[in-house]
């Protein structure tokens, strides 16, 4: 039998869940930089940036401890169209919650954002992004996927992450990296995302999920699993133990998996 996702449960995000991230993080970081000098991640938005910050911005506790922000290339799992200072951008979420916050004098990551001057047309948009994956993930040889060191995820209350809703089409896509979705049922409605394979593609893949208003759906991912077809639980399979939530005690009441004591 595969492997499955690493299920872990903390009983405050700010005293525990955000110190086992950021070391989760870390480690990442530190196979990435061995493998290629370099830490590639995407991230997504809703509640994220804001756990992300709580993990990331905290001093290092010593020499094994340090987030390497001039080594990270850093790109979005999805992104709505829409101006790169809208309320609803993940890039403008990122930038206020953990950009704007990293201590003066770091040197910045490099950031990807979309190309706004495709705004309006949302398969451009997409296309466009892709071909800013290509350059960097196959500048010098033809790869089938990208690989990113690290994909930083977020569960809605549907079970949909990044901009995969339960039930659409773009589930099915198996050729493009990046895709448009024009009907997303959350608003705003235009949208570009990674794909299925790609996020599954992933060297890991961590979910955070919090607070009680999520244990429903959470139900769902982890005892129903793939076969209730919801995109996160999707995920789960596809990654396997390459998979790992990082939840809040309140997000997993009452759901019967296994949990996992946390360690690296």
């Amino acid at each position: 039998m595969a492997k499955q996702a690493n299920l872990y449960s903390f009983p405050s995000v700010k005293d525990n869940l955000a110190p086992a991230l950021r070391a989760y993080v870390i480690s990442c970081q530190e196979a990435g930089l061995a493998r290629h000098n370099v830490f590639k991640v995407a991230v997504s938005g809703g509640s994220l940036p804001k756990t992300l910050a709580q993990a990331l911005l905290a001093p290092p506790s010593g020499p094994n401890d340090e987030v390497k922000w001039e080594k990270w290339e850093i790109f979005f799992a999805d992104e709505r169209a829409v101006p790169l200072d809208h309320e609803d951008s993940n890039y403008f979420l990122l930038k206020q919650e953990l950009l704007d916050k990293l201590p003066e004098g770091t040197t910045q990551p490099t950031v990807h954002p979309i190309d706004t001057e495709y705004l309006n047309d949302t398969q451009e948009l997409a296309d466009q992004y892709e071909q800013v994956l290509v350059r960097s993930f196959a500048s010098r040889d033809s790869v089938k996927l990208p690989i990113f060191d690290l994909l930083l995820l977020g569960c809605g209350p549907d079970g949909h992450t990044c901009s995969l809703f339960p039930g659409h089409e773009l589930l099915r896509e198996t050729s493009a990296w990046v895709a448009p979705i024009e009907d997303s049922p959350k608003p705003p409605p235009k949208r570009v995302t990674l794909t299925l394979p790609v996020v599954t593609h992933a060297v890991r893949v961590a979910f955070v999920a919090t607070g009680g208003g999520k244990k429903e759906i959470m139900k769902q991912i982890f005892e129903e699993g793939a076969a209730g077809g919801l995109p996160c639980a999707l995920v789960n399979e596809g990654a396997g133990e390459r998979a790992s939530w990082f939840v809040d005690n309140d997000a997993v009441e009452g759901v019967s998996y296994p949990r996992r004591p946390f360690s690296l």
